[in-house]
Formats: C-alpha cells, sequence, structure tokens
C-alpha cells in the first residue's frame, strides 16, 4: 500500500463541494487543525448513528479548534438532504465525482464496492497527518478513538505552537 498518507507525511490536498455546492479546498484551511471523517453513504445505519454521535459531541472538536469535513461517495444534493434531516451543522463533503477519488488518495475507498470505507484523519494546523484510525464495515467507530485522537492532536499543537 505504497503512497497512501501516513502518520507524520502532508495530508493530500482535496477541493469537494459541501451540501451547499461551497467547494471545501483543505489547503484553504491553512492554519487550522482538521478532522477528515470518511464514511460509507448518507442516510445508512451505521454512518448515521456515527455521524450524529459527532455531532452530539461537536464541542470536542470545537473546543480544539478543529474543522470536522465528514466525506462520502454521495452527491451534494443527498447530503444536502442528509444535513437537514439529521441536524449536522458541520461540512458534508461529496467526493461524487470523479468517484471516490479523495478517499483513494487516502487509502479508504473500496473500490469493489464503490464507496469510501470508514478511516479518520486527523491533520495538524500545518497539514501534517498526526493519526489515523479505521473500522471494519458494519461498525461503527468509538468515539474515544476521536477522544484520543484529538489528545494528540492538542498535544502536538501545543509542542508546534498555538492553534491559529
Amino acid at each position: 500500500m505504497s503512497g497512501l498518507p501516513l502518520r507524520g507525511e502532508p495530508a493530500p490536498d482535496f477541493a469537494l463541494s459541501n451540501q451547499f455546492g461551497e467547494t471545501v479546498r483543505l489547503s484553504d484551511l491553512s492554519g487550522t487543525p482538521v478532522a477528515v471523517v470518511f464514511y460509507p453513504f448518507a442516510f445508512s445505519g451505521v454512518c448515521t448513528g456515527e455521524l450524529c454521535e459527532l455531532r452530539d459531541n461537536l464541542a470536542l472538536f470545537d473546543d480544539d479548534g478543529v474543522r470536522l469535513l465528514a466525506v462520502s461517495v454521495d452527491s451534494k444534493y443527498t447530503l444536502r438532504a442528509y444535513a437537514e434531516d439529521q441536524g449536522f451543522t458541520f461540512d458534508l463533503l461529496a467526493d461524487f465525482w470523479p468517484h471516490g477519488d479523495v478517499a483513494a488518495r487516502y487509502g479508504a475507498f473500496d473500490t469493489s464496492r464503490g464507496y469510501a470505507e470508514r478511516a479518520t484523519y486527523l491533520i495538524d494546523a500545518q497539514g501534517q497527518i498526526v493519526d489515523t484510525f479505521r473500522a471494519e464495515l458494519g461498525h461503527p467507530r468509538p468515539l474515544e478513538e476521536y477522544r484520543a485522537a484529538l489528545t494528540k492532536l492538542s498535544t502536538r499543537e501545543n509542542r508546534v505552537g498555538p492553534l491559529s
């Protein structure tokens, strides 16, 4: 699996539309730590449970100034309906076309099934990957893994410099 981004390496840049049709470019967020959360599909059971748990615990990210970006292969139109239905206030990004391109660059695309896998990347304010974790199909990522990754990110930011 060479070529996949690893801890300590720069996160691959991307530009994707959010649920409002606005372009979100990772490089435009320079100076801001980011959590990139890949998930298979909007409106599916496990994905909805995971994202609702993140919605209900958004303070974990906000308190550390971390921008939460959730990425799936759904269209921006589906993501808009999903965000409205579930009350998501964070960005839902459409890796719709080229289908799964960003997920593939992060090593989080299942080519045989055509969707993003459950993979999370924590990226520091300098654009370096600080932590990454995954969950198998049908299993949610535990909130405790986010807490641990955010602690690593916060510790790193305190060593490198204050969060912007």
